[in-house]
């Protein structure tokens, strides 16, 4: 069977430094890292998203903040918060929880955050130093780059040698996944719905990180023996064991069967879902070491 890997475990490991270095940047220069959050709507699900990161924010020694506007809140008027948010020295990460609501366009809300403050790394900016190979200076999406630091606990920083395969091209995990890869030196391929033999490919790779919204989709017969296999899907699907209308938690990668197969693998829960929280909070932490002129820590 193949190592699991703890995503709480490993992100309990992020957030120590990130409180460690909070506290130390704290006591040397009297800069406490700011947070805000601003979410439009009652979206019950972003409701729980929020509540959980403003609790870490705090939990970090961080000064955190959260706006909850009407869903009715116009454009302008998100865009204007933006601003005032950008122009305030207290706040170091700007997180405005999507998805928003279809009367707001979300690209002109996420290119008004200042590229210093983006902690999502959706602003173009970002998007374009860490394409550009740029990824000590860039906000790196925090899904991939938690992901990308469960791959480093299995391989080390230097994946030189190394076939990847990203499964899925979202700009919010795949893409930005397959640029990490890259600059780590992997041989990186991105595949689709629309790749041809995507089994085949799929055992191709040392490292397959699934990211495509399909339950279970990745079959234990996808994976070369001995491989790492990263799941970012989180998806419900329905669990009568569990009475009726229940629903249970799985991946993009059918865990049971290519558990036998890989050499590490990560859960669904449990796996990635808790490092990206973590990595929020170390994009913050980040921010605010290079707002008071200091090198950020590495996590």
């Amino acid at each position: 069977m193949a190592e699991v890997i703890d995503g709480k475990l490993i992100a309990e490991d992020v957030v120590g430094k990130v409180k460690l270095a909070t506290a130390e940047l704290v006591s040397e220069t009297g800069v406490v890292p700011g947070l805000a959050v601003v979410i439009v709507g009652e979206d019950p699900a972003s409701q729980v998203y929020v509540a959980s990161k403003g609790r870490k924010a705090e939990d970090c020694g961080f000064h955190s903040v959260q706006h909850t506007l009407d869903a009715a809140t116009s454009e302008d008027e998100l865009v204007a918060l933006v601003e005032s948010l950008n122009a305030d020295p207290a706040i170091h990460g700007i997180l405005v929880q999507l998805p928003l609501p279809k009367h707001v366009d979300a690209a002109r809300i996420i290119q008004t955050i200042s590229p210093d403050k983006d902690v999502d790394g959706f602003h173009f900016i970002n998007v374009g130093k860490l394409g550009t190979g740029e990824v000590e200076t860039a906000f790196v999406p925090c899904t991939p780059a938690g992901a990308m630091i469960m791959i480093e606990r299995v391989h080390g920083r230097d994946l030189s040698g190394l076939n990847a395969v990203v499964v899925g091209r979202s700009n919010i995990v795949g893409k930005p996944m397959a640029n990490l890869l890259l600059a780590a030196n992997a041989t990186v391929t991105i595949a689709h719905s629309r790749t041809k033999d995507l089994p085949a490919l799929g055992r191709t790779a040392d490292i397959l990180v699934a990211a495509v919204g399909r339950p279970q989709m990745v079959k234990g017969d996808w994976v070369k023996p001995g491989a790492t296999v990263i799941d970012v899907g989180i998806n419900r699907i329905p669990a009568p064991e569990k009475g009726e209308g229940k629903t249970r938690l799985v991946g993009d990668v059918d865990y049971v069967e290519a558990a036998k197969v890989a050499g590490a693998i990560t859960p669904v829960p449990g796996g990635v879902g808790p490092m990206t929280i973590a990595m929020l909070m170390a994009n913050t932490l980040k921010s605010a070491y290079r707002a008071a002129g200091r090198v950020a820590p590495r996590f």
